[in-house]
């Protein structure tokens, strides 16, 4: 019978608790080909049929009836604590308590003054030699073709992926609303008959601004480039169907007094733009934009042929987070943009980075503006794996809430959107029998604890001291999450590993001191001097250093490891 037993005396030898990516690690050594961990060993893991892994933020030692972590220099706080029984602790989810034996201290990624995704951490991992090798040989062989900006065009599959709105003849994926076009489909024969100084697409960079009306987001201004001239095309106020309640001038740098001379509609945008788009004499032309998906949903048109600038530059903690522009620009570029404070964005600004932006990955090649370049999903690598039934026989599944398939879902074989816990677990044991993993994530705890409170909107802080939560509500969530655990483990077939993390402890108050010092540092970076700013509203060493402190605390969570 498989089983695994932690090795405590690796575990104290570490300098801290046991990654979010030692677990990745632990999920790819049963799943996959990942070499063995140091800290737990695992019997008999090819007798391990499937692995589920649960993310359930909320559970905490005292949950547990835990001690908190050892703050004697005599006790190591990385050694996973003894769980006692349900009678013994009046738990209120006695199912962790009658399953696992032991929790084993965790400690999410980040630095000093930040807690990193916990999600981004996990379906990440490093590729194998093979794989590098590989993959150094097929930059090699594209170094030839970099001189066409074309090599960076989104697949059908990177537009899905990042939600495009996807014209009818490339798939049948996008269902346009009412006041929607979409550029219309050139053929084949067409293009034959044009002669060779045609056959080359234009190229535009493009930029849209958005204010907020009662129905949402509208458009309010659009800015078209020509990228080989750098000439402005297009530039208009857009004058939105439905009064503005928000202009958003920090970020759209539209004002009311602005907007008020504007009469061109969305229509009327969508007529103009067309013959740039989908001229005549020529191929359909290439859009270059920075998460182009908002300023095509903005105009609302569907356009096949798209450069986005956030997805061919990689966010230094890669997939799925995006790299901003302001950031992209000052980092590979040298300059800054997006540096007028509270009036606002240029468009035509941003609209000039994306060119620039492109040139230098023309110039330097694919390779330029990509971080973790050695990194891939774990699905990735669970798609290669040479064990069990050889590669592609491993078939994965993440069932979370929103829409896991253009985030960290995207490269699993199935994908199961959810809109809560209940929809979690029914999806779970639909899924479970035809897949060898499966990721679920849990949020009711998390939720009655007040973890998930939304973004705060521009210039508002966060509570300094999050409220405590309903005893009856949270009561409640977590007898519901035990009676969801219970059925689901009723459900697994046998030797199914059940792994359960909860990722990071009590993130709000770190969230609400980051949130002063963001609020601080742009209020000094737009020109204001220390004494024009209420003291009350200063970031002080002793405010970084409880921030630090706070960090350190959130990090912290639980893992448990166990097999029916």
């Amino acid at each position: 019978m498989p089983r695994f037993m932690y090795v405590n005396g690796e575990i104290v030898k570490r300098k801290d608790a046991v990654h979010i990516n030692d677990v990745r690690d632990l999920v790819l050594h049963i799943v996959a080909d990942a070499p063995p961990p140091n800290w737990v060993k695992v019997e008999h893991a090819r007798s391990i049929e499937k692995v589920v892994t649960l993310l359930i933020p909320g559970i905490l030692p005292s949950t547990l009836a835990l001690p908190p972590l050892p703050t004697s220099a005599t006790a190591n706080p990385n050694v996973p604590l003894s769980i006692p029984l349900p009678a013994e602790s009046h738990t209120p989810i006695p199912f962790i308590a009658s399953t696992y034996s032991h929790a084993c201290p965790t400690r999410a990624p980040g630095d000093q003054t930040r807690m990193y995704s916990v999600l981004s951490e996990f379906f990440q991992c490093q590729v194998t030699p093979q794989e590098k090798a590989k993959r150094q040989a097929q930059r090699a062989s594209q170094r030839a073709f970099d001189s066409t900006p074309a090599l960076y065009m989104l697949t059908l599959k990177e537009m899905i992926e990042n939600e495009y709105p996807i014209p009818s003849y490339m798939a049948d994926v996008f269902e346009k609303g009412p006041g929607w076009i979409e550029t219309p489909q050139v053929s084949e024969e067409s293009l034959l008959l044009l002669p060779a100084d045609k056959l080359d697409s234009k190229i535009y960079a493009i930029d849209c601004e958005m204010c907020l009306t009662e129905d949402g987001k509208e458009l309010t201004r659009v800015c078209m480039i020509e990228y080989e001239s750098g000439i402005v095309v297009y530039d208009k106020l857009v004058k939105p169907p439905k009064p503005v309640t928000d202009y958003m001038t920090k970020w759209s740098g539209i004002t009311e007094s602005l907007l008020a001379s504007a009469t061109t509609t969305v229509a009327e945008v969508q007529a103009q733009l067309m013959p740039i788009l989908a001229p005549k004499d020529g191929p359909t032309s290439i859009l270059v934009g920075h998460s182009l998906e908002s300023d095509l949903r903005a105009l609302r048109i569907c356009h096949p042929r798209c450069i986005d600038t956030a997805v061919i530059y990689h966010h230094p903690r890669g997939r799925p987070l995006k790299p901003g522009l302001a950031w992209l620009t000052k980092k590979w570029l040298n300059r800054e943009i997006q540096t007028r404070g509270d009036s606002g964005h240029d468009p035509e600004e941003d609209a000039r980075a994306c060119i620039d932006l492109l040139r230098s990955k023309l110039r330097y090649g694919p390779s330029y503006g990509e971080y973790k370049t050695d990194f891939e999903s774990i699905y990735e690598r669970m798609g290669r794996a040479s064990g069990r039934g050889g590669p592609g026989s491993v078939r994965s599944v993440v069932v979370d809430h929103g829409n896991p398939a253009v985030m960290h879902g995207s490269k699993a074989s199935s994908n199961v959107p959810c809109t809560s816990d209940e929809e979690v677990l029914e999806g779970l044991l639909q899924a479970i029998p035809a897949h060898e993993f499966a990721f679920a994530r849990f949020t009711g705890v998390a939720d009655a604890l007040g973890w998930l409170t939304p973004k705060t909107s521009a210039g508002e802080t966060p509570a300094v001291t999050p409220a405590e939560p309903s005893p009856i509500v949270l009561a409640s969530a977590q007898a519901t999450l035990n009676n969801q655990l219970v059925t689901l483990y009723a459900s697994l077939p046998a030797r199914t590993a059940l792994i359960i993390l909860t990722g990071h402890s009590d993130p709000r108050r770190m969230a609400s001191l980051n949130a002063r010092k963001s609020t601080f540092e742009s209020a000094i970076r737009s020109g204001k001097k220390a004494e024009d700013i209420d003291k009350a509203d200063w970031w002080t060493a002793s405010d970084g250093r409880e921030l630090e402190e706070e960090v350190e605390k959130a990090k912290r969570g639980l893992l448990f490891l166990g097999i029916k």
